[in-house]
Parts: C-alpha cells; structure tokens; sequence
C-alpha cells in the first residue's frame, strides 16, 4: 500500500516527466514550484532536491528561485492559516490594528507559525470583500467588520475547535 507522501512524490514526479524533453526545462520551475506547494503547503527541502535532480537543475537555483518570491512557503504552515487583507478599504479601515493584534495575541509575525501549531499569519494584498473591511480569512472562510476583540474572538474559537477534534 502507498503512502500520501510516497503519492505525492510520484503525482509530483508524473508532473515534471513531460518537461524533461522539452527545450529550457528551468523555463517550467515555478509551475512545478506551484505543484509541489500545492501538494504539500511549502516547499520541503528534501522534495526541493528531489526537483532538482529530476530536472537536473542546481539545488541553489531552485532555492534562489524559491526564496525570491514571496508566494512560496519554506516552513511548514499552522493548521489554519491566516490571511489579513491589506488592500486599501481594508487598510484604511484598521487593518494594520488586526494584524498587530493578531501578532499581540499568538506572538508570531508573517511567515512564522505558533509554538503549537495551530496557526500561522499570511498578509493579502485584496481579497475582494472590500464592502467587509477590515477582513481576514482563516483558511477559505472570509470574517469581516473586524475589531481587535471580534479579532481575538474568533481566534479562540478556532483554538476551541482544535482541542475539541484532538
């Protein structure tokens, strides 16, 4: 029986097979950069160097590649990530006062994920709930009108959940 990872791996693998005989395969790597962030939520070292051997492209390019562009994760993402919109409604709105609190309150920045897990925070230019602002999503769910304390709230309602599931 296969595992996911082992699935994963060859889902990834059937992936790149194509591109090998194509002209300038390195042209493809932040479509299979996409891929390998799609299956996994970033980018795990050990998948990297799988990529580059089987696109016989240097490790250290793909790892410059994948730390110019802020789309693509290098550390593990917390079970529920959370999106503040920073776009202008949502900015003019106290979107800056959301973020800080969510940062107060789990005592992590972008990018970073809490001690336990659970939650890690990712800043969106828009996410087109301009008549919600300020808003932010957790994984596909939009919350909008926010306040530091409805902020805080659902916050703690997700935590509930968690240790509710186990």
């Amino acid at each position: 029986m296969i595992t996911a990872d082992e699935q994963k791996l060859k889902d990834l693998k059937d992936f790149i097979a194509p591109l090998k005989g194509q002209p300038y395969v390195e042209s493809q790597l932040i479509a299979v950069l996409h891929k390998v962030q799609e299956f996994y939520g970033y980018l795990p070292k050990d998948v990297l160097d799988m990529v580059a051997d089987a696109m016989n492209i240097p490790t250290a390019h793909i790892w410059g590649v994948a730390t110019f562009y802020h789309y693509f994760n290098l550390n593990p993402p917390g079970r529920y990530t959370i999106s503040v919109c920073l776009g202008t409604a949502c900015y003019v709105k106290g979107a800056g006062q959301i973020l800080e609190t969510l940062r107060q309150h789990l005592g992590i920045d972008e990018g970073q994920v809490t001690a336990d897990g659970l939650f890690s925070i990712a800043p969106a230019r828009c996410v087109g709930a301009c008549g919600l602002a300020p808003v932010m999503m957790i994984d596909e769910k939009i919350y909008g009108e926010l306040t530091p304390e409805k902020t805080i709230a659902v916050i703690e309602e997700y935590r509930k959940k968690a240790q509710d599931e186990g």
